[in-house]
Parts: structure tokens; sequence; C-alpha cells
């Protein structure tokens, strides 16, 4: 039985560049950096108790090491507590961002890293 989502692997051309994106404008921490000499993988996660992790691989390596995968971007949504305060410190940080908009679920909006993979972030209260 699966009891929770572990890690979640994006396929980045830049591995530098994404990890600067990911810890200097959304805030997430490195939580490992691994490197076997063939591939290198770096695990980043938010800061405060996540319980899922992102795994960022370089796409062109994966793509010839297993050519049949799908390396698109997977659609992510993530949660916050004050999503105003997010909007502001990601557009003062010039990262593109969408409109705030108004679900029945809670408002959200989305945003691009410097791929232009665009993710959503939605305002949600801890229960």
């Amino acid at each position: 039985m699966i009891t929770q989502v572990g890690q979640i692997m994006l396929y980045v051309n830049n591995q530098e560049e994404s990890v600067k994106f990911w810890t200097e404008k959304v805030g997430f921490i490195v939580v490992s950096d691994q490197d076997n000499g063939h591939m290198r993988w770096i695990e980043i996660a938010p800061s405060q108790g996540a319980e899922t992790s992102i795994v960022l691989h370089n796409k062109e390596f994966i793509a010839k090491m297993q050519p049949e995968l799908n390396l698109g971007t997977p659609s992510l949504m993530f949660f916050t507590e004050n999503l105003d305060q997010l909007y502001k410190d990601l557009t003062d940080k010039y990262v593109t961002v969408g409109e705030i908009v108004t679900m029945p679920s809670g408002r959200v909006f989305n945003f691009a890293d410097d791929e232009k993979n665009y993710f959503a972030v939605m305002e949600k209260s801890k229960a």
C-alpha cells in the first residue's frame, strides 16, 4: 500500500540554474546533492516540514538513458498559508506570476521557473 508521495522528479535543462531558482526565489532548501560520476540529482524541498521533495534531474542525460520516459513538467500544486505575501515575494524577485484567481477550493495563482515551467500555488490554512 502506498502511504505518501515521496519525491517528484523534475527534469530540467540546467540543474544549477534550477537550484538557484528554487532556493533563492521560492525559498526551498537543498536536502541532498548527489553525483555518482555519471549522473547528478539534487533533492530540494520547502524549508518547513515537507513530506514530499522534488528531485532535479538533467533532462538531456535522462532522455539518453531512458528515451521512453515522459520528460514533461508535472503539474504541481503547492500550498501556502499566506498567498498575498508569497505573490509579493515572487513578484519582487522578478518571477513570472499569473493573476490571483478565486476557485471554489480557494485562491490560487501560477508561477514559472526560469525554464518557463509553470506551477500553481493555493492558499490553504493549517487544519
